[in-house]
């Protein structure tokens, strides 16, 4: 039980971080006048950061041979990545912080629910009920407010 609250705060932590990061992120890009350069230094400067995190975790580098029996199909998630914080940065400036990430929470419950429901990727299957379909109807009304006012 102890493990599951301290994985729930970590979710919520994790979520926080991203409207921080998105108005960081924004700022660089205005004062270098280009969003995506800020998306390609905050990647450059996480890259370090993870690195330094192995480094200090003594992590195994002679075990990287191993990517060679994973598809290639999983490096797009990089792209994914990349794609996300450019898109954030943009936004976020032009339709408000709170607007930019209910219309991401929005997205990814949508496609969350789908992954969850056909096990794709493969997760776990858990099927779509009218419990999570209300979930999602809820943060749908949730955008309708922040957009509203």
């Amino acid at each position: 039980m102890r493990t599951q609250i301290f994985f729930i705060i970590l979710a919520i932590v994790a979520g926080a971080v991203l409207p921080l990061q998105a108005g960081l992120n924004v700022q660089l890009g205005k004062s270098v006048h280009q969003p995506i350069f800020a998306a390609f230094a905050s990647f450059l400067v996480g890259t370090i950061g993870l690195l330094m995190y192995l480094i200090v975790l003594k992590f195994d580098f002679s075990s990287i041979t191993q990517v060679k029996t994973v598809s290639p199909v999983v490096w797009i998630a990089g792209l994914l990545g990349a794609f996300y914080v450019a898109a954030v940065i943009i936004l976020a400036p032009k339709l408000g912080t709170a607007l930019t990430f209910v219309l991401i929470v929005a997205g990814q419950m949508t496609v969350s629910l789908v992954l969850d429901h056909y096990g794709l990727l493969g997760l776990p299957v858990k099927q779509i009920n009218w419990q999570r379909l209300v979930g999602v109807a809820f943060l749908v009304v949730g955008v309708l407010l922040i957009r509203k006012f």
